[in-house]
């Protein structure tokens, strides 16, 4: 196992058991993790509070697969199955999973930036948002594409 496949391993491992401190360490001091969902988090802390405050507050039974890593001294790009079980209040119970890209880069042997592409609308629907909030949702993400 290389170390690329490591740091997804301890990753995926973090994410799943809801250890904020164990995901907020592969992290650099000033390391950003952007989140599909909730958006921008910058540094251990942030990250940490984000995995435990928001992710597992809203889902529990999480599970994460990444598949056919490819990466350089700094960076990798990995494709990804990902679900978990919402406990959204209105919508408690329906399970979710979606395949994405994630992209990772690397400084002094931790993540220095970390970022994914997955289909939005299609994870909303499985949630059993109604169509008005799936759209704005899009469109949101349409507008920050925009500014970038």
């Amino acid at each position: 196992m290389n170390d690329v496949d490591k740091i997804l391993a301890a990753f995926t491992g973090a994410v799943c058991r809801g250890d904020g401190s164990a995901l907020g360490a592969l992290f650099t001091e000033d390391g950003v993790y952007h989140d599909g969902f909730y958006g921008e988090f910058r540094g251990p802390a942030a990250i940490a509070r984000m995995l435990e405050e928001l992710f597992h507050r809203d889902a529990r039974d999480f599970f994460w697969r990444f598949e056919l890593p490819v990466a350089s001294r700094d960076q990798a790009y990995a494709r990804f199955h990902f679900g978990y079980v919402t406990k959204i209040p209105g919508f408690e119970g329906r399970k979710v999973e979606f395949d994405g890209i994630s992209h990772f880069r690397f400084r002094d042997g931790r993540i220095e930036h970390y970022s994914e592409v997955w289909d939005l609308g299609l994870a909303m629907t499985q949630i059993g948002f109604p169509g008005e909030r799936i759209l704005k949702a899009l469109k949101k993400r349409i507008d920050t594409r925009k500014r970038s």
